[in-house]
């Protein structure tokens, strides 16, 4: 039975599949895992969740993004649910985003495209450790 969810958003399907595949394997059944495209496909996700009763518990969000960039995103969800654990994954560098996110979404961590499995594994790990 999981424990809660881990929400992954990006708006690249080659990059959700990894994530799937890497946190399926590192954490076997642990935690409900749930995958949305774009910011807006996230939120209803993450509501849903919420809704149904599961506690969201970490958010990985790509920063680069149609529509509404990932600091805007997880901006957004800190002001609706400020304890979940919010981690930006980003292959472009915008260090003004990312002080941002840090600032006003109390951001964990962001990393960089390509990851490291074993990098981001462990950083959802420790931020658990925070709630």
């Amino acid at each position: 039975m999981p424990t809660g969810a881990i929400v992954c958003i990006d708006d690249e399907k080659l990059v959700l599949d990894s994530l799937k595949v890497q946190l399926r394997e590192g954490f076997g059944n642990e935690f409900l895992l749930e995958f949305a495209q774009d910011a807006q496909e996230g939120f209803e996700v993450i509501d849903e969740l919420f809704k149904d009763g599961v506690n969201v518990l970490t958010v990985v969000c790509d920063w680069l993004m149609p529509g509404m960039k990932g600091d805007e995103f997880l901006i957004e969800i800190h002001k609706r649910h400020p304890k979940i654990i919010k981690i930006m994954l980003t292959g472009q560098i915008d260090h003004k985003a990312i002080e941002r996110a840090k600032n006003e979404a109390n951001l964990f961590s962001c990393l960089n495209k390509p990851w490291d499995k074993q990098e981001l594994l462990d950083t959802i790990r420790l931020g658990l450790q925070k709630l």
